[in-house]
């Protein structure tokens, strides 16, 4: 068993913006501006890290890459990536303001976590011009960390780098790595966890891995939403994840059960 002190948290997908649609939106109709067309599942798949390591990701898939040539004669390098990154950046910061409603039960448990004296950080794969707008946005609505960082503060090394973890443990005095949970809702953030060595975890209702809106997942039948959590569950743990919640709550129960409480497995 380990005692947590501190919880580092994501922000789209698992604090905020359920099913994280905002960068998906935004990249979706960068590539298309360029004359492709990605899938769903290819646009999701890097969701996580730094956004332009997320379209250099996006670029260097085998058919992204071919597709862009048919489009433009030539396959895509470091100039394509600085121009896709800078169109993509204006489009999510016009439309970032609407995504920072706290998840369904964001407020909840980071109260219960804070009442047990948990500390709460935050990484996140937005630089700080966007985390300026997805902050003040959830602020309004309830939600702020005590510190957070982006991957600005880290000579833009985001995730899988564990920097922004460390600057987190920093800042709230942290000074044990096994006292440390970070959960996210990506393959990304799993990578950050482990590769810090504190302890990782996976969310999986309204994550970008599962990527369904909360009116999708709510008409589910129950049937179709177990095989879908059981789906997301197994690409953290092939991930690495020490641990996966199906809610925050469900990881707020945890860590705050019993009379000493802030123990995970």
């Amino acid at each position: 068993m380990r005692e947590i002190k501190t919880v580092i948290f994501d922000w789209a997908g698992t604090t905020v913006d359920y099913g994280c649609f905002a960068p998906v939106r935004a990249f979706m109709e960068i590539f298309k501006e360029y004359g492709v067309v990605p899938t769903i599942e290819e646009v999701r798949k890097p969701m996580g890290m730094l956004k332009i390591d997320h379209i250099r990701t996006m670029l260097g898939m085998e058919r992204i890459a071919k597709a862009w040539q048919q489009a433009h004669g030539k396959l895509p390098g470091e100039e394509e990536v600085r121009q896709l990154f800078h169109i993509f950046e204006e489009k999510l910061l016009d439309i970032l303001h609407l995504y920072g409603e706290p998840k369904p039960d964001t407020l909840e448990a980071v109260g219960r976590l804070r009442e047990q004296g948990i500390a709460i950080g935050s990484t996140t794969g937005y630089t700080d011009r966007m985390m300026e707008i997805v902050t003040t946005a959830a602020e309004k609505k309830g939600f702020a960390p005590d510190v957070w960082f982006s991957p600005d503060s880290t000579g833009g090394k985001g995730r899988p780098w564990p920097y922004m973890i460390f600057r987190n443990m920093e800042a709230l005095g942290a000074r044990n790595v096994r006292e440390v949970l970070k959960i996210g809702d990506t393959v990304a953030d799993i990578l950050e966890g482990k590769n810090a060595g504190v302890w990782t975890a996976g969310v999986i209702v309204g994550s970008s891995a599962m990527g369904l809106s909360e009116a999708e997942y709510n008409s589910m039948t129950e049937e179709r939403r177990d095989a879908e959590c059981r789906r997301v569950a197994e690409v953290y743990e092939r991930a690495g994840a020490d641990t996966v919640y199906k809610t925050l709550k469900e990881m707020a129960d945890e860590l705050t059960a019993g009379s000493k409480g802030k123990r995970v497995k």
